[in-house]
């Protein structure tokens, strides 16, 4: 159990990480569309050795509509998140980014028949607070903090087609889908946003790619290793990671009100599971 959590540690580590490599780019004035391209380009090319001999029999995926749609919905995430960052501190992106458990949870109970609890509503309630805190509409809201809480809408719907899939098909299979349908529909643009690829960019490129990748193989091993209910508050360490990576890399450090947010965020996430593992 012990290198279970470590796993999911380190996953949630790496996706940061990966946004952290996608922002450095955003500031020498790559666009962001192009690096959400290059980047499920790139991861798809580094997964396919894992996949190996299954290649042929994973793309057959493609033919099936709610992978596309399961697909456009982590397109439209990347890209807002990406845009974000490109005037976001990495740590705000984050805070605005985790909305997406609300919009899955309302979601879920909307067309996929889950249960509505009072106790996991009143969590929901209060980490959306601390969304708010993060994101201060009205009073504060800077520029690109609606792309982050857009790329969190798109994220939330993304996990509920997770579970709509999710006893269907090979978890691997649908994370290259993804990739590759990431790969197509963003190429037409991508391909006319090229810069000028020095040694820096393509090594962030590569970090940015190999990082998201890895972290969300680790996060789908993980998952096959241990329960939900046992690695799901691990999914908040990524805001601690993000803030980590926003203050060592750009000096980045969030007011009281942002920290104040990310910590309801994070207390109501793993207060919510209280309902889980006594229901």
């Amino acid at each position: 159990m012990l290198t279970t959590i470590g796993i999911m540690v380190l996953a949630m580590s790496l996706i940061p990480l990966g946004d952290t490599a996608g922002k450095l780019m955003t500031q020498v004035g790559v666009a962001p569309f192009f690096i959400a391209w290059a980047r499920f380009a790139l991861g798809g090319l580094m997964l396919l050795p894992v996949r190996r001999a299954k290649v042929w029999e994973d793309l057959k995926l493609l033919g099936n509509w709610r992978v596309w749609l399961r697909g456009l919905l982590i397109v439209a995430g990347i890209s807002s998140i990406l845009t974000a960052l490109r005037t976001e501190p990495i740590a705000l992106v984050f805070g605005a980014f985790f909305v997406g458990p609300m919009i899955s949870y309302l979601l879920s109970a909307l067309f996929l028949g889950e249960r509505l609890t009072l106790w996991r509503s009143l969590m929901m309630i209060i980490g959306f607070g601390g969304v708010l805190l993060v994101v201060k509409p009205g009073f504060g809201m800077t520029p690109g903090l609606p792309f982050a809480v857009m790329a969190g809408v798109f994220y939330g719907a993304y996990l509920v087609t997770n579970r709509w899939l999710a006893g269907d098909m090979n978890p691997t299979a649908l994370l290259l889908s993804q990739l590759v349908i990431g790969a197509l529909v963003l190429a037409p643009v991508g391909v006319f946003l090229v810069p000028g690829l020095d040694g820096q960019i393509i090594l962030l490129l590569a970090l940015s790619a190999g990082a998201s990748m890895l972290g969300n193989l680790l996060l789908l091993r993980a998952y096959q290793s241990a329960q939900a209910t046992v690695l799901a508050p691990l999914v908040y360490f990524q805001l601690i990671a993000a803030t980590l990576f926003g203050i060592l890399v750009f000096g980045d450090i969030p007011d009281g009100y942002a920290f104040l947010g990310m910590a309801l965020l994070i207390v109501s996430g793993v207060l919510s599971l209280r309902d889980r593992t006594q229901g």
